[in-house]
């Protein structure tokens, strides 16, 4: 029984990692085919709206079925919460990073992606949702993880480097690439699909500062917040598509690797990582549901070099580990703050309880057990009192005083 006992614990401490691993499996699926997608030559601009109807087919009735009743009213002001989240989310930071995707690589797309802690860390500062006291450790790993990373992501755009070969993956590569990496205009386009994966990053930070006045307001409706911001970025996506792509042959999908890469995208990345991601970070909390992005790049590296023939640079490797160990800085400065506020709510004192004393006499006990018995043999030395101040251990104190006259 006990065996039994143990193993149940061990697969319940588990699940959360399992449920993590799978999902960067899942993450780093839709980075390999939507790659394979774009370089067929599918519109990033269609991708983005087919993928999002797709997300709303599936998260809107989960949200009706769930979430029926006690739904917020829509005013201009959430409409507009909505709005700006939709534009920031499933239009800008989705373009961009597929447009950065095709430009770049699998790798360098996820590589670029774990800033996101830090970007997030500079969007908090300028919207003066984080304080900074330089004094504390935590503020420091937080600034110089930052640091970190922005550099990191600056040496992987400015700076490629040799190619570094992998054991496996040396009989991958093919010879007949006539020299295409060195010429000046993939240079070029590496360049600029750098640059849209940090504009990407930077609107997916911005995305998760804003995100956070919504949650307050669709506090136990996030299935119906997700379903309304997919989709109505569906439909701004459909105006950004008609502006950009004037060929109605772009929107022709059939039952090939685009309708795969925009349901696999949909389904697997908006929809079932959303409730995945979601119940770990009620379990175990947001630093350790990000501390797992970094295992995506390992495997889309792994799988890029078999399944792509991807080549990897060294200013890519060097760039990556400069990002992680950003990332990681930036998460144990988090870590520790919110170790912090956890303390600070543990200080709240307990409930008031009240009991009777010779009679009439009534005594208010707060947490401190030993002022409580002096001021019990008080109370039985003098029955002119009803009720006794007592003090309460806090950073701030306060005294509780209740005089009332014997009746």
């Amino acid at each position: 029984m006990e065996k039994l006992r143990c193993c149940g614990n061990f697969l319940e401490s588990s699940k959360p990692y399992f449920a993590m691993i799978s999902l960067q499996f899942g993450y780093a699926g839709m980075n390999i085919i939507t790659k394979v997608s774009l370089n067929r030559g599918m519109s990033h601009y269609v991708l983005v709206v087919y993928r999002h109807a797709f997300a709303t087919a599936v998260i809107a009735p989960f949200a009706l079925l769930f979430e029926r009743r006690g739904q917020p009213k829509i005013t201009f002001p959430v409409f507009m919460q909505i709005f700006i989240l939709a534009l920031l989310g499933p239009v800008i930071d989705q373009n961009f990073y597929y447009a950065g995707l095709k430009y770049t690589s699998p790798t360098f797309s996820c590589a670029m992606s774990n800033m996101l802690p830090a970007m997030t860390f500079i969007m908090a500062v300028m919207c003066r949702m984080e304080k900074i006291d330089v004094k504390k450790v935590r503020c420091q790993a937080k600034i110089v993880g930052t640091v970190v990373a922005v550099a990191g992501a600056m040496l992987m755009t400015l700076y490629k480097g040799p190619i570094v070969e992998l054991f496996w993956s040396k009989n991958i590569h093919p010879k007949q690439s006539n020299a295409t990496d060195t010429t000046a205009s993939t240079d070029k386009d590496w360049v600029k699909g750098s640059i849209f994966l940090i504009i990407a990053t930077l609107a997916w930070a911005s995305l998760f500062v804003l995100q956070a006045k919504a949650l307050k307001t669709y506090k136990n409706h996030q299935l119906s917040l997700t379903s309304l911001v997919c989709f109505v970025g569906t439909l701004q996506a459909i105006v950004v598509t008609f502006v950009m792509e004037h060929k109605t042959s772009a929107w022709q999908i059939g039952w090939d690797m685009n309708l795969l890469a925009a349901a696999y995208a949909g389904i697997v990345t908006s929809s079932i990582s959303y409730y995945v991601q979601g119940m770990v970070m009620k379990k175990r909390g947001p630093v350790f549901a990000t501390a797992f992005s970094p295992l995506m790049m390992i495997i889309v590296a792994i799988m890029g070099s078999f399944i792509l023939a991807e080549k990897i640079f060294l200013g890519g490797v060097v760039g990556s580990i400069l990002i992680v160990m950003g990332l990681y800085s930036v998460l144990w400065g988090k870590h520790k703050e919110n170790k912090e506020k956890e303390v600070e709510e543990e200080e709240i004192p307990e409930p008031v309880k009240a009991i009777q004393a010779n009679g009439n006499n009534t005594i208010l006990l707060i947490g401190d057990i030993e002022a409580n018995e002096v001021e019990l043999q008080k109370a039985e030395a003098n029955n002119k009192l009803s009720a006794v101040a007592i003090a309460v251990p806090m950073q701030e104190s306060h005294i509780i005083k209740t005089n009332q006259d014997q009746k």
